[in-house]
């Protein structure tokens, strides 16, 4: 099993920057894709961005150039730097590690409510 506690979130005005950390404990691997995923109320949930063990990264249209991942391997942390916050980017933001081993399932947290407003 894979635990995932995330940080930040909160209320801000459009134009503003929040910033979401996430760290990973438990039966981890050094390889695996460690991200962000967002649910709006009504909405499927979507991807953010992700970056791998590697250094890949992989962004929505909606976000790029606006929101950057980092993250720390040696700490297994993941945060989401977001600038040019929109009201279409609030939700509920969703930390999310998977590795190609041990089970091979996406693990969540519990989730971060992020709320832009106008």
């Amino acid at each position: 099993q894979v635990q995932l506690v995330e940080s930040g979130g909160g209320l801000v005005q459009a134009g503003g920057s929040l910033r979401l950390s996430c760290a990973a404990s438990g039966r981890t691997f050094s390889s695996n894709t460690m991200g962000w995923y967002r649910q709006a109320p009504g909405k499927q949930r979507e991807l953010v961005a992700t970056m791998t063990s590697g250094g890949s990264t992989n962004y929505a249209d909606s976000v790029k150039g606006r929101f950057a991942v980092s993250r720390d391997n040696a700490k297994l942390t993941v945060n989401l730097q977001m600038n040019s916050l929109k009201p279409e980017d609030t939700a509920v933001y969703l930390c999310s590690y998977r590795s190609p081993y041990g089970l091979g399932v996406t693990y969540w947290g519990q989730g971060t409510q992020v709320t832009v407003s106008s």
